[in-house]
């Protein structure tokens, strides 16, 4: 991309410039639920149309973004940004886990993980349970959610089926 602007569009490779480095200057994290925001609150964590019963938890922005675009969620969502995963180091202290926790009290709700399906889940799928508290569900696996798939590649009816049949966490 970086040799095409530079090659055929040098205008719009400045306009790129100058549009990263205003994100860069003024996008910072939502204090409620971590996604990026211009705003101290974001516009989703204002709406007076949400749910507060439900929090559900996600990955990366790109993943909220698809539970938005599939419209099948009406709640509240909490942004990781990235994954639990101890056996590449990273761990509850790597993540944002402690501000899950307090927004989870704060609304007194069930927490839905709509964390990526890996093959090695067990782990986090507990720890983010035990930061969580007793009311947590999960997406299954019969939703055809692949293992190793990501959120934001699912279709929207795939995912509004994963967000109706989800399960309780119970072990």
């Amino acid at each position: 991309m970086a040799y095409h602007l530079l090659q055929r569009d040098r205008p719009a490779a400045l306009h790129l410039a100058r549009a990263l480095d205003h994100a860069v200057e003024s996008v910072k994290h939502c204090s409620k639920c971590n996604n990026f925001s211009e705003e101290e609150i974001c516009v989703l964590c204002r709406s007076e149309r949400r749910e507060t019963d439900l929090l559900c938890v996600v990955e990366m922005p790109a993943d909220l973004l698809m539970m938005e675009q599939a419209q099948c969620y009406r709640g509240m969502y909490f942004v990781l940004m990235g994954r639990l995963s101890p056996l590449d180091g990273i761990g509850a202290r790597e993540l944002p886990l402690e501000r899950l926790l307090k927004r989870a009290q704060e609304l007194s709700c069930e927490v839905i993980l709509a964390t990526n399906f890996t093959v090695r889940e067990k782990q986090p799928r507990i720890t983010l349970r035990h930061y969580c508290g007793h009311r947590v569900s999960r997406f299954t696996h019969r939703t055809r959610i692949a293992v190793g798939g990501e959120l934001e590649h699912v279709d929207s009816g795939t995912l509004a089926q994963a967000v109706l049949e989800r399960r309780a966490i119970t072990e």
